[in-house]
């Protein structure tokens, strides 16, 4: 018995067929079971890790199941299972689910945050949000210090968000200087064009005055960034790779890493509670007004269209920073 009384009593879910294709498929609403929800899905976030399966690699089998991909989305409980004590029919909820390119996902109950009132109408992909907040934790940035950050797209612009609002010195460097231009806007002290090796290590010497920067991250996910950054960190400095480096080997100048004593830390998590207590932090930062990501969704597509979402990811078209899938 459904008894949210909603009327799509059909579950809608996109399946990736083949590298670059998809088809958008109708099915039984899931049920859930034991501590289990089932959140009536209001969108979902389109992330760049699914880039790699997106382009069909050996490894990827198709068809994938209806909804994969999908790890952001965000909706209303419409029902829950019989082991559910702590959330109802009704709540509004970021979740951390696997199959939200659909109009339903079914998610453990220990994997689900309510949202406030606060954010009532706002979308909330809560994964890349709360993986936003984990790395700046891990970061341990503070007032006065230097902060240079690599590659200024979602990822980054929410941490230049951050590490302003923690009184931090920012320096965002990226390829496309529509990107440059939000992070102006968000308050980076200094923006530089991401053209040119040695320009941008010298212009960063000159700004630092010869000390470089307390904290550098890395948000691009491919050699050269990860090269800048560890010619861009101080003595002693911290070095933040939060890039998704998933297309093969990594080299690093371990003899400069050595003589300055930098501290690497791989800003990322694979503990699901972690992911998730990244999410409630999120909730608290949007509500209190330190964190606003609502500018940086900048394009939206019905779920038909998520091909071109994910193309869109891909190629970052004009201002592009981030897809959401809305249902």
């Amino acid at each position: 018995m459904d008894m949210s009384g909603d009327r799509r009593a059909t579950l809608m879910a996109a399946i990736v067929t083949g590298p670059g294709t998809i088809n958008v498929v109708k099915g039984d609403l899931p049920l859930p079971t034991g501590r289990q929800v089932r959140i009536r899905l209001e969108g979902c976030g389109v992330c760049a890790s699914n880039l790699t399966p997106w382009s069909g690699p050996d490894w990827m089998q198709f068809p994938t199941e209806p909804g994969g991909l999908g790890h952001e989305g965000w909706g209303v409980i419409d029902e829950i299972g019989p082991g559910v004590h702590d959330l109802r029919i009704g709540d509004r909820v970021a979740a951390l689910s696997y199959h939200a390119y659909a109009s339903h996902d079914i998610a453990d109950e220990d994997m689900v945050v309510r949202l406030p009132p606060e954010l009532d109408g706002q979308p909330f992909p809560g994964e890349p949000l709360g993986c936003a907040m984990n790395i700046f934790s891990r970061a341990v940035i503070s007032a006065g210090q230097t902060v240079a950050i690599i590659g200024i797209g979602f990822l980054g612009a929410l941490l230049t968000q951050l590490a302003v609002d923690a009184g931090a010195h920012v320096i965002a460097i990226s390829r496309r200087q529509a990107s440059l231009d939000v992070a102006e806007r968000l308050g980076a002290a200094h923006r530089i064009l991401m053209d040119d090796h040695w320009r941008i290590i010298e212009e960063v010497r000159s700004l630092t005055d010869g000390r470089f920067c307390d904290r550098v991250i890395e948000a691009v996910g491919k050699q050269w960034p990860l090269d800048l950054a560890g010619e861009l960190t101080m003595e002693r400095g911290r070095l933040v790779v939060a890039g998704y480096h998933q297309d093969g080997p990594r080299q690093v100048n371990m003899q400069m890493w050595n003589w300055r004593g930098l501290d690497i830390i791989n800003a990322h998590e694979r503990d699901p509670k972690i992911y998730v207590a990244g999410i409630r932090l999120a909730i608290e930062a949007i509500a209190s007004k330190r964190l606003d990501p609502l500018s940086l969704y900048t394009h939206s597509y019905p779920l038909d269209r998520l091909d071109q979402a994910l193309n869109d990811t891909r190629d970052r078209p004009g201002n592009f920073l981030k897809a959401l899938v809305i249902y």
